[in-house]
């Protein structure tokens, strides 16, 4: 019998955003008070591929550039101590769809309050709003860091 106990996973997503790299900061301190491990998710989808407006193909996307882009953003957001305790994951599909199902056995899961997309004068973000109410776990929607000047 195992008697380790379990080690508390905390999702954070990532999409190059301001707002999601403060989540993954975020994520990290969490992670150093609770004595829990870090997967950071990054969606991916072609233009149009959930709809009719266009065909579902980008002969531009490569998986393996944007798989080295989101190790590269993670290591450049924690510097290489923080980064080589970060599982680093690159997901296809829709990024709130994504986020909710790593979620599942998750402890927390952490996202920013606004990502690349969406409309400047919304508060919450389309999937920091879907993420927080569909989630399997507790959701944290971090506001980006303000410079003090």
């Amino acid at each position: 019998m195992d008697t380790r106990p379990e080690v508390p996973l905390i999702v954070v997503g990532l999409d190059g955003s301001p707002s999601s790299q403060t989540a993954l900061r975020w994520a990290m301190r969490y992670a150093g008070l609770v004595g829990g491990r870090v997967d950071a998710v990054t969606a991916w989808e072609v233009p149009g591929e959930a709809s009719w407006s266009a065909p579902a193909v980008d002969a531009e996307f490569d998986e393996e550039e944007a798989q080295r882009l989101l190790v590269e953003e993670v290591r450049t957001v924690l510097g290489e101590d923080g980064a080589s305790q970060v599982h680093e994951r690159l997901v296809h599909g829709h990024p709130a769809d994504v986020l909710v199902d790593a979620a599942a056995g998750a402890d927390m899961l952490v996202v920013g309050s606004r990502g690349r997309g969406g409309f400047r004068r919304a508060l919450l973000g389309s999937v920091s709003q879907q993420v927080a109410l569909h989630a399997p776990c507790p959701v944290t929607i971090v506001r980006p860091e303000v410079p003090v000047e």
